[in-house]
């Protein structure tokens, strides 16, 4: 991700992270999914592991994670996806977005070896405290792995400063006050902390927003904010769901990230 941002800082874009959900629809779209977006522009792909209580999720990647579930999705088998994706994008980075339970599950250690292995180089768990995370923080250090932590617009400055202390890769800041899912506009207060994230941070990590960001017009919102990245995930799986014929929606779907990263620039 280090390489990635410095390389986005010299060109001054804003950075484009592409989200999908592993196994939704299927594995194999999954993977064709992830080239759509690559060749539309995405700079860094956000693996999502399905897990049967998302609560940081909104009802578009709730419904793909179920569905994803009830298919035989598995950890392992979203890992076989994550060294797919990686065998024809060397150089993009992959991070895995799951849960705590998924992580202690599979044991720590192990886990992280297994998604080092396959190509994964950081990880988002949006429902591990940077405060109960530090054998997960000292094995990802071990590993290589980065640890991307999130803020909220009501995270105060001292805690944010905090997780800047922990994250690698980026500060994921959530957007707004709730869960994931696109939204008609975003209101000043994200706008206000990208600004307060930037400042807690000083420098020391990039801040990439996300949640409810899903047309061009929001892209440009975040970048003139401040935002180093912007991440999207519930407008990708609603043109996934949306198009009965697969091949229509990769189209769609590299069409869209190319919208986005115009916008970034």
């Amino acid at each position: 991700m280090q390489q990635t941002f410095a390389e986005l800082r010299k060109k001054r874009e804003c950075g484009l992270v592409c989200y999908i959900m592993a196994g939704y629809p299927d594995s194999r779209s999954s993977i064709r999914i992830a080239d759509s977006l690559i060749r539309g522009g995405a700079d860094a792909i956000e693996i999502g592991i399905p897990f049967s209580d998302p609560v940081a999720d909104g009802p578009t990647i709730q419904k793909a994670s179920t569905a994803s579930l009830q298919a035989g999705m598995t950890p392992s088998k979203a890992l076989g996806i994550a060294r797919s994706i990686r065998s024809a994008h060397a150089r993009t980075p992959l991070l895995a977005m799951t849960y705590s339970n998924i992580i202690l599950r599979n044991g720590i250690s192990s886990f992280l070896h297994s998604a080092k292995l396959c190509g994964i180089d950081g990880f988002v768990i949006p429902d591990l405290p940077v405060e109960e995370a530090g054998e997960f923080i000292d094995e990802s250090k071990i590993k290589n792995l980065d640890t991307v932590f999130l803020a909220s617009p009501n995270t105060p400055k001292e805690r944010i400063e905090r997780i800047a202390g922990k994250t690698t890769g980026f500060l994921y800041l959530v957007s707004v006050y709730g869960t994931t899912g696109s939204r008609a506009q975003f209101e000043q207060y994200s706008a206000d902390a990208i600004a307060s994230a930037k400042a807690a941070v000083a420098g020391k990590v990039p801040v990439a927003v996300g949640f409810g960001i899903s047309r061009p017009a929001h892209v440009k919102f975040m970048k003139d904010a401040g935002a180093d990245a912007v991440i999207v995930g519930s407008a990708i799986v609603d043109i996934i769901t949306r198009r009965k014929k697969m091949e229509d929606g990769l189209r769609e779907l590299e069409s869209f990230a190319r919208r986005l990263k115009r916008a970034c620039r």
